[in-house]
């Protein structure tokens, strides 16, 4: 028992010796080298700079110690357990041709890289030409300065912290608060300079949308700051990773508050300005809009925050492409009727409000949404036509007529006098002419035809209301017209009647209508004609 406990302390012994060695056999062991060596209970410049290629002594001691601070200033933890051990690894993803090289953070920091150089693994020497201006990207002027400033009693520790970087946190607090306040108040007054513009779109006020919108930017300018500045205090990396984590995250989170409160701006100027066209269609692609414009903005947003926790974006797409192909195909159904709604609001065959017919359907148009459109008929139900087929069928769209066309057949009796005739057909044209709801310069009233039980009278004429009710009004004003007519002049319409000829018949007489055919009295009803019609 004893021998195998030695032989295990010599095993773990020799593998601790091994790791304490300088290995750059391949990234793993490079990177490893690095950090470890730089640690506070291992420390070693010396070692830790064998990581640095063409470079020795103090320089390149002092390059692998700012790339280690760089990274530490980022809050970027290396996961070492993650770095690939192959000697002859091939980066294949950043770089057309695959090549002997190994970016740490792809995402968030690519411009710190390792290269394969005569069989080691080495910092990349791009890294190390532009490690001094990495590092003044990351710490702002006069971080070392603000550092050797700091008496002794400053560097006691409150747990992690020290009390100077305590000190530095409540400064940050007090001036991040007074920038909130002036910059909010600048912001605020562009804005409402802004809304002069959007007011000659939309006469309703923004003032309420204006704060809620620049209260955020104001709040996302002060966490830029805060992010910008904030490596001056020079935490540890565990509080480095935590703050900037989530200073970024709440960036994200308030740069997708402020493209949806923008967007809501922008439609509501959009549902303003449309609401004077003529063209009712575009009110209804307002909301929609607004649904596709805040859906692409969280997607983004999201997709974003995925890189500050690593995650490679590429392979995400890639991966949702993936399945949203699959999903197309499972429900093609959905992706048709999709395509269908691009294609009514690019042809725009019909408009909200119009009377349609098409595919056995008659009513009009309520509502055109993604996936199907809602059409009233006439008697208050609703059909629901998916938009893939109602973009194939044909469709009728009464609502685009310039008029709406009115024919119709007046029968008078057989027995009515030629002059009683003609002044009825006259007294018909001269109330189409006077009618307010009548198009004028087109019409027809002819005494057309003799039909089975009476004198044919054509009347086709058009009105100017495109709106079926406003057409069924002006019907019933033409209508009681023309009664009105009839019944002064004395003409009677016909029915359906068969005439027994008796007359022949012995002591019978034939039974003649009385017509008044005076020529003053049929001047007189003519010339009362526009009287009755506006009574």
């Amino acid at each position: 028992m004893k021998n195998i406990l030695v032989v295990l302390l010599l095993i773990t012994g020799l593998v601790f010796s091994q790791e304490k060695k300088v290995n750059l056999s391949s990234p793993y062991h490079t990177i490893f080298t690095h950090l470890h060596f730089l640690q506070p209970d291992s420390y070693d410049a010396d070692k830790a700079s064998k990581v640095i290629y063409g470079k020795d002594g103090e320089e390149a001691k002092t390059i692998a110690i700012k790339i280690k601070q760089v990274l530490d200033g980022k809050g970027l933890r290396v996961a070492v357990q993650n770095l690939p051990k192959n000697p002859n690894y091939k980066d294949t993803i950043s770089s057309y041709e695959a090549k002997n090289s190994y970016v740490l953070f792809p995402n968030q920091f690519p411009e710190i890289s390792l290269e394969k150089i005569q069989n080691k693994w080495y910092y990349s020497q791009e890294t190390t030409q532009e490690i001094n201006q990495l590092y003044r990207q990351v710490f702002p002027v006069g971080t070392e300065f603000i550092k050797s400033i700091v008496p002794s009693v400053g560097h006691k520790k409150i747990g992690a912290i020290e009390l100077w970087q305590c000190l530095g946190v409540l400064i940050f607090i007090g001036l991040g608060a007074f920038l909130f306040w002036m910059i909010h108040k600048i912001i605020f007054f562009v804005l409402k300079k802004i809304e002069h513009v959007f007011i000659k779109f939309t006469h309703d006020s923004l003032t309420q949308v204006l704060l809620k919108v620049s209260r955020p930017i104001a709040l996302l300018i002060v966490f830029c700051w805060v992010e910008v500045y904030v490596p001056i205090l020079q935490f540890n990396i565990t509080i480095n990773s935590f703050l900037i984590k989530g200073l970024e995250i709440a960036q994200i989170v308030l740069w997708i508050f402020i493209f949806l409160e923008v967007i809501s701006v922008v439609t509501q100027v959009y549902v303003s300005y449309t609401a004077k066209t003529e063209s009712k269609l575009d009110d209804q692609l307002a909301p929609i809009l607004r649904r596709l414009l805040k859906v692409i903005v969280v997607l983004v947003g999201v997709l974003k925050m995925l890189t500050i926790f690593g995650v490679n974006t590429t392979t995400v797409i890639a991966g949702a492409s993936i399945g949203g192909l699959a999903v197309a195909l499972a429900s093609q159904d959905t992706v048709k009727n999709l395509i269908g709604t691009f294609m009514i609001f690019l042809d725009k065959p019909f408009q909200i409000g119009d009377w349609i017919e098409g595919g056995g359907v008659v009513g009009t148009v309520e509502e055109v949404g993604f996936r199907s459109t809602r059409i009233r008929a006439i008697d208050t139900s609703i059909f629901t036509i998916p938009n893939s087929k109602l973009s194939e069928i044909v469709i009728n769209n009464k609502g685009l007529r310039q008029y709406r066309r009115y024919q119709t057949k007046l029968g008078i009796r057989y027995d009515t006098p030629p002059e009683l005739i003609e002044a009825f057909v006259m007294g018909v044209r001269k109330i189409i002419e006077i009618h307010p709801e009548t198009l004028t310069r087109s019409y027809n009233v002819e005494f057309t035809g003799f039909g089975d039980s009476a004198l044919e009278i054509l009347v086709n004429t058009y009105f100017l209301s495109l709106e079926w009710g406003v057409e069924q009004s002006s019907k019933h004003r033409l209508h009681i017209a023309i009664i009105k007519l009839a019944k002064d002049l004395g003409v009677d319409f016909a029915f359906p009647s068969q005439t027994v000829m008796i007359e022949q018949f012995p002591k019978n007489e034939g039974i003649d209508m009385e017509y008044n055919t005076d020529a003053q009295k049929i001047a007189k009803v003519m010339n009362s004609i526009e009287n009755n019609f506006l009574k």
